[in-house]
């Protein structure tokens, strides 16, 4: 008897299309739209919410009952015009890569193969061993090294961490936990500018953030070696247990980069880990401008980075490179019998990425990392990273030639940080002005800066991680700042 016309079986199904067909001229509209959007990224406001009656399609209940492949791919098409905004050229704000057209045909490309990269031997995994290998190859690691592609610089922080306190217990407390070690508490260090990934990691490690000393900045915020060097002492000679320094590269409010040279000599004295942070300027060693003062990046024992930031693949892809592999491993490693590898056949190629990490379950990020490499090359991608840092110099003189601007920060790559000032007004008025200022940017979808606080005080913060960004967009950010704030001051809304 046929099994589909057994009495006691209900019909079979499927999730495929039952007309291949109309799902195929399906697919092309739907991708006509998205390359259409892409192709007018420059026109229409830089962001613009999602409007009340589209939220409203994303309140409803539980659908028992599917709507159909027409109406939720009416539904996709609607969000198109309705993004963060990063992949319009006058983004400015946070640390946001813009993508490319390209990294599509990437991600068309991974989902039809949908791989998990957690391990065994296909096709998927050689790609992202290419990605590990010429990361290694580009930050001039050891062959003894190792990398992973995660979702982004918070998680490869994680990883690094873990490595770093692990090895210092000399990997038993995988197995004892914290409590049970004899030594003191461990402590790190870093930059009061560091990125406060750091001090989650620390959190999530069971290392508590108040072990993580978080050291003053110098005039250019790069951290203090000379005060890093009396803390360690001090720590020491109160029986606690110095492990790890984190340096950064790119310091997420204004740019900086820490003396990593520096940082690698006294970690190499004090027989320290050195994590370095470089979620978007690691990859600064692509550019003939910035490479100069990314010397240390080399003698670090752990580094992460993003490439959804300054190589600008689409969101995520962040990358963890570890200088000793079996460090790296001895951290991670754990084969229950159901993944027991082989020598032969799919369960092959070992050893496999879920050594190196948290996640057995893997997306294909790496081949989008790989087509961005492979179709622009290295010496554009750099070109574009040295473009956007001699914008936002361009910027900075654009803001120091305005009467009513000041820079308030130098410009150490692409980070712009100033302030719109009003003569005879109190600090708070000139804060909440500057707010305002770019509220009413973003809002009219003119720009979209972010804000901080530099030295305690409230600055309109450009960032520049955007391969459309053009010299002309920053002349009308300037004037735009300039007509916001006259036109506040007139309302009588800044005093």
């Amino acid at each position: 008897m046929n099994p589909s016309q057994h009495p006691t079986f209900a019909p079979e199904q499927t999730l495929d299309p039952t007309d291949w067909k109309a799902f195929r001229a399906q697919a092309h509209r739907l991708l006509d739209a998205a390359v259409d959007r892409m192709e007018h990224y420059r026109e229409g406001p830089v962001w613009t919410p999602l409007p009340l009656e589209l939220q409203a399609d994303y309140q409803v209940p539980l659908p028992r009952a599917g709507i159909g492949p027409e109406a939720t791919q009416a539904h996709m098409e609607a969000l198109l015009p309705y993004g963060v905004g990063n992949t319009h050229p006058r983004f400015f704000g946070w640390v946001h890569g813009s993508g490319t057209p390209g990294n599509l045909m990437a991600d068309i490309t991974a989902a039809a193969l949908n791989a998990n990269l957690g391990g065994r031997d296909h096709g998927a995994m050689h790609v992202e061993k290419q990605v590990v290998n010429w990361c290694r190859e580009l930050f001039q690691f050891p062959a003894t090294s190792s990398g992973l592609i995660v979702s982004g610089t918070s998680i490869a922080t994680v990883i690094a961490l873990k490595a770093a306190r692990d090895r210092r217990f000399d990997f038993s407390s995988r197995k004892t936990g914290l409590q049970k070690t004899s030594r003191g508490q461990l402590v790190g260090y870093t930059s009061a500018q560091t990125h406060s990934c750091v001090a989650r990691a620390f959190d999530i490690l069971g290392l508590g953030s108040d072990a993580l000393r978080k050291i003053a900045v110098n005039e250019r915020f790069e951290i203090d070696t000379e005060a890093l060097k009396t803390a360690i002492a001090q720590d020491r000679a109160a029986n606690l247990t110095p492990f790890l320094i984190v340096g950064t590269a790119g310091a997420v409010n204004v740019g900086a980069i820490d003396d990593l040279e520096t940082l690698a000599d006294i970690a190499q004295a004090e027989q320290l880990w050195l994590h370095i942070d470089g979620a978007f300027g690691a990859l600064g060693v692509l550019s003939e401008r910035l490479r100069p003062r990314l010397t240390g990046l080399q003698r670090a024992d752990s580094l992460a980075f993003d490439f959804h930031k300054w190589l600008h693949v689409n969101y995520d892809a962040g990358f963890v490179l570890m200088r000793s592999e079996e460090a790296h491993r001895r951290a991670f490693s754990e084969r229950p019998e159901y993944l027991k590898g082989a020598s032969r056949g799919l369960a092959a190629g070992n050893p496999w990425p879920v050594e190196y990490g948290p996640e057995l379950s893997r997306g294909f990020r790496a081949l989008k990392v790989w087509a961005q490499l492979a179709e622009h090359g290295t010496a554009k991608l750099g070109a574009l990273i040295t473009q956007n840092c001699d914008q936002a110099a361009y910027l900075g003189e654009l803001v120091s030639a305005c009467p009513q601007m000041t820079l308030v920060a130098p410009v150490a790559m692409n980070i712009c940080c100033f302030r719109y000032k009003i003569e005879g007004q109190d600090a708070q008025t000139t804060d909440a002005l500057n707010d305002e200022i770019v509220v009413q940017l973003q809002t009219q979808g003119i720009a979209a800066p972010s804000t901080t606080q530099v030295n305690g005080r409230t600055a309109i913060r450009v960032n520049i991680t955007n391969h459309r960004t053009t010299r002309a967009d920053l002349d009308l950010l300037v004037r735009e700042v300039q007509r916001i704030g006259q036109e506040l001051l007139k309302d009588g809304l800044a005093g």
